[in-house]
């Protein structure tokens, strides 16, 4: 029988401590060779377990087989030269030293497979599996050799789609492709941006998802957020054309966020996995805020297509914090799930 608001994560999850710094974005290895694969997989269990226990129907990879969530998976192309580097603007927000693209891009080997066959020889649960969106990989480089985004995008929405074609082979269930671009370059979603997208999911039986988020609680973030106003219509300007779009499932930010939740009716018909979970907060949500956020949101989305979620990764959050949280989400979409069962 299929579970009424599935619930599942956006993005990341803490990793263990003698895998990765915790509480840090992007934070090194401590592992190396042998020791970093077997250490990879022993996080994949111990984050699938945590899901399990707190409650999470879609089991994720929690991102513990990646140091960043776009670049993890640029590291393993060529035409990348991650020694030259240049300072550019992520997201018209932050400067950040990039890697340069020097020459053609392509995919020699698959980057997550393996790691996805581990995970999916350990639950029988759905997974579901991230990648970078394409929009999202060209905002992360300096590109020194197509000196086109929208050429750039297209060349990496190939080299995705060889990607999630063989991870849906290892048995994904969902593709999750994470676009906080889109939130930013609003032009260039309409024009290619969504285009590009669904050259990444071309011929994928599985469900495919895109993760627009306002970004995780870094100052960069919350300092743009700052400057938003009092209502964040950013969504309003690209979800009409994802509505009409091949993607199943749009992942939105909505707990503590100014988003008016009416915009959820642009995506009608849609799967929707709507941020019950603040991460930009150490602050627990009680189990009736969850609830609250999900009732405001089933106004404008059928039940069958609600998954309650959280509103980004929670990698800088501390272990108890997020089984809280996770806990959390969980009480309140059994609420929710009783209220409509009634």
């Amino acid at each position: 029988m299929k579970t009424l608001l599935p619930i599942t994560i956006a993005g990341s999850l803490p990793k263990p401590s003698w895998l990765a710094q915790p509480e840090t974005l992007w934070s090194p290895w401590k592992l190396q060779n042998e020791e970093l694969v077997q250490g990879k997989q022993d996080a994949l269990r111990l984050s699938m377990l945590n899901q399990q226990q707190t409650g999470v129907d879609i089991i994720s990879d929690g991102e513990q087989s990646r140091q960043h969530f776009v670049t993890t998976f640029i590291e393993h192309l060529d035409g990348v030269d991650f020694e030259k580097r240049k300072t550019v603007k992520i997201r018209d927000r932050y400067d950040a030293s990039v890697p340069m693209v020097v020459g053609p891009v392509s995919r020699q080997k698959p980057v997550f497979v393996e790691d996805a066959k581990f995970l999916r020889s350990q639950t029988k649960q759905p997974i579901k599996w991230a990648l970078p969106g394409p929009m999202t990989m060209v905002d992360t480089l300096y590109d020194d050799h197509y000196k086109s985004r929208e050429k750039l995008a297209w060349e990496f929405a190939k080299i995705l789609n060889q990607e999630a074609k063989e991870l849906e082979a290892a048995g994904v269930d969902i593709i999750q492709f994470d676009e906080p671009a889109f939130n930013v370059f609003f032009d260039e979603v309409n024009d290619w941006g969504i285009a590009a997208l669904e050259r990444a999911v071309e011929g994928l039986k599985c469900q495919t998802a895109v993760h627009i988020c306002y970004g995780y609680g870094i100052k960069a973030n919350t300092d743009w957020k700052k400057s938003l106003g009092e209502e964040w219509r950013q969504y309003e300007e690209i979800f009409p054309k994802l509505q009409t779009s091949s993607i199943d499932i749009i992942s939105l930010e909505c707990q503590n966020s100014r988003v008016p939740m009416e915009l959820i009716e642009l995506l009608r018909g849609k799967k929707v996995m709507v941020g019950a979970i603040d991460v930009a907060t150490n602050t627990i949500e009680t189990p009736e805020e969850v609830a609250d956020t999900l009732r405001k949101a089933l106004q404008f989305v059928d039940a069958q297509n609600l998954y309650p979620c959280t509103n980004c990764g929670m990698v800088p959050l501390s272990q108890e914090v997020t089984r809280a949280k996770l806990n959390a989400l969980s009480a309140g979409a059994e609420i929710i799930r009783k209220e409509l069962s009634a």
